[in-house]
């Protein structure tokens, strides 16, 4: 198998690091790694299978020689370096939402569009790290009846705030124990013992960007334009993996013995449903690997055509990481 020379755009921050784990961890054939940062983080070393890679300052002249680029950097810094990636004739897989809903670039779940990623043209987006764990656990759904809508609320880990929010929330948890007062930096408020529902600025339809998200990166992904989702994003005092409650309206009643069997041998999924004995999905236990776990599968009591479930999936992981790294795998089959 030929091997390739990848750069990882903001190589040094949480989802980077992530990156290069996944990157070793999936057997990547890489021939060459090129940590990419700002000039602060220029000459650090990173490790990467037994080695200290050196990590180099981002630069239009550092993409030259480079195959595939994985970018776990803001949208400025996305938006600003692409063309000079895309000239060095690499193809970019952003994890940022610089390029999601720019109708020439495809947005991708290798488990559900991976054809999209064929239709490059240099640059590949990684959806939402929500929209990924929401969409693994009902997309097999889709494959039963057509989904005509959804309600969607979330239940988002600190650390989807970047290498602070767990920080922050041990710092208020020690503070709080010794009757000290919590100090709120990274959230606009005390996180310790609290839920926060806001994530993302308003817009004037009174939903947050990131609510807004999973309708917008829905319809792109699953082929569904007239898609309809509403969704509830919430900050919660959980260190990792993001939960999920959704509820599935399709165009035929779906029974739930046939959402199980369709979620339980869905690529991606893993079907945790036994109430009886007290097994369900948990952000605990999702944390750490790329599988989304799916259960508290029932039937909608609003309406006929509809399933409620809850999900977890770690969005470092699979919500951003993995993502990225199988999106280049179907580069490599190409």
């Amino acid at each position: 198998m030929k091997n390739y020379n990848v750069a990882v755009l903001g190589a040094t921050g949480a989802v980077g690091r992530e990156m290069l784990t996944i990157l070793e961890e999936r057997g990547f054939p890489v021939a060459e790694l090129r940590p990419l940062a700002s000039s602060r983080s220029a000459g650090d070393t990173l490790n990467f299978k037994g080695r200290s890679v050196p990590v180099r300052e981002a630069c239009e002249g550092a993409f030259e020689g480079i195959d595939i680029v994985l970018g776990a950097a803001e949208s400025g810094v996305a938006k600003g370096f692409a063309p000079a990636i895309r000239a060095a004739g690499a193809v970019f897989v952003d994890n940022s939402s610089a390029f999601r809903m720019d109708p020439r670039v495809p947005l991708v779940i290798p488990e559900i569009n991976p054809a999209d990623a064929r239709l490059n043209r240099g640059v590949i987006a990684n959806p939402n790290c929500t929209t990924i764990v929401t969409l693994i656990a009902v997309n097999a759904l889709a494959g039963l009846s057509p989904i005509k809508a959804m309600t969607v609320s979330s239940y988002q880990a600190v650390s989807g705030a970047g290498a602070g929010g767990p920080l922050e929330l041990m710092e208020q948890v020690k503070a709080l124990g010794k009757g000290e007062a919590a100090r709120p930096e990274v959230f606009p408020y005390q996180i310790a013992y609290n839920l926060i529902p806001q994530i993302g600025g308003f817009e004037e339809n009174g939903y947050t960007g990131e609510e807004m998200k999973m309708q917008n990166e829905s319809r792109k992904i699953l082929h569904l334009p007239e898609l309809l989702a509403t969704c509830t994003c919430v900050r919660v005092p959980v260190v990792r993996s993001h939960s999920v409650s959704v509820t599935v309206v399709t165009e035929r009643p779906v029974s739930v013995e046939e959402a199980k069997a369709a979620i339980g041998a869905a690529p991606g999924c893993r079907l945790i449903d036994d109430p009886a004995n007290r097994r369900y999905p948990m952000p605990l236990n999702t944390s750490g690997q790329d599988t989304v776990f799916v259960g508290r599968i029932r039937k909608d009591l609003t309406n006929p055509n509809g399933l409620a479930l809850w999900c977890c999936g770690d969005q470092m992981r699979k919500g951003a990481a993995t993502n990225a790294v199988q999106i280049a795998e179907l580069l490599l089959e190409r």
